[in-house]
């Protein structure tokens, strides 16, 4: 009792300092996690869409059946929706905080709306938005998805069979380093674990906008870009052994880049000190 009433008196007296002291994620919970992520090798190659900076990314080679792609938060650039245009493949790109997209044409449609968990003036979700565009007309779709943090939202309030329509999902995770906090473990977990009960990752790029961080003696990326298959059209596999892939680049041409930490690929999660 008083070592409890002293702990208390501790972090009274931090918290009144602005320290907040808080309990970190289990090191076996993490590791798990790792293992649950490693990606995978596949029979279909991988191609690189989109320019070799910020807005390109790493997909199989797998479009030919792609009806369209969905891309939520719109940049400055579209390389990447160019090149879908030029595959064939409609785009429809939705964001709130622009008026208009960088590229106009009969095969693209923008909606001024963050994509959310409401659907308002402001938000629309997933769900409806892929239903008002594409109900029953393919299941062979892509997701392309950079919206700065929003994506467990999206994807832990999305239904499964709007999640299963995608064939390949594309999103930047953003504030990974969170595990490292209990509750935000909880919502990375959970987030991929949704995802993985239907998909596969098939690759792993680290945004070099910040270096990682050691969490329970783990390099974790804060921000990086995975790219997920559905699982029905994985024919043969094996892990990935080696990183960066050849065609990988920077994010960020003018700052320092860093390879895939080790122990998202190993199989084992390997410590590094």
């Amino acid at each position: 009792m008083i070592k409890f009433k002293l702990n208390n008196l501790i972090k009274s007296t931090l918290r009144d300092l602005g320290i907040n002291i808080r309990k970190t994620t289990k090191r076996d919970l993490i590791e798990g996690f790792l293992n649950r992520c490693y990606p995978i090798t596949t029979d279909l190659d991988l191609i690189r869409i989109g320019e070799n900076t910020d807005g390109g990314y790493l997909v199989p080679n797998d479009l030919g059946e792609i009806y369209a792609c969905f891309s939520p938060g719109v940049a400055e650039t579209a390389s990447f929706e160019k090149e879908m245009i030029s595959r064939g493949i409609r785009c429809y790109l939705a964001d709130f905080s622009v008026e208009a997209p960088p590229i106009v044409g009969p095969n693209i449609k923008f909606e001024k709306k963050f994509i959310g968990i409401d659907d308002d003036e402001v938000h629309m979700t997933l769900e409806s938005w892929v239903k008002n565009n594409c109900d029953n007309i393919s299941d062979d779709l892509l997701l392309q998805m950079d919206i700065e943090g929003s994506e467990y939202d999206v994807i832990m309030n999305t239904p499964a069979e709007i999640l299963r329509r995608f064939r390949i999902v594309i999103i930047e995770f953003h504030g990974l380093d969170t595990i490292s906090d209990p509750f935000g473990f909880r919502i990375v977990d959970t987030t991929f674990r949704r995802l993985l009960n239907d998909f596969v990752i098939v690759h792993i790029h680290p945004n070099n906008i910040s270096k990682p961080v050691m969490v329970r003696g783990f390099f974790i990326p804060p921000t990086m870009e995975f790219t997920f298959l559905r699982k029905d059209k994985v024919r043969h596999s094996q892990e990935t052994k080696k990183f960066p892939h050849e065609l990988d680049c920077k994010c960020i041409p003018t700052k320092r880049d860093f390879d895939l930490p080790q122990c998202w690929y190993s199989g084992e999660s390997m410590k590094k000190k």
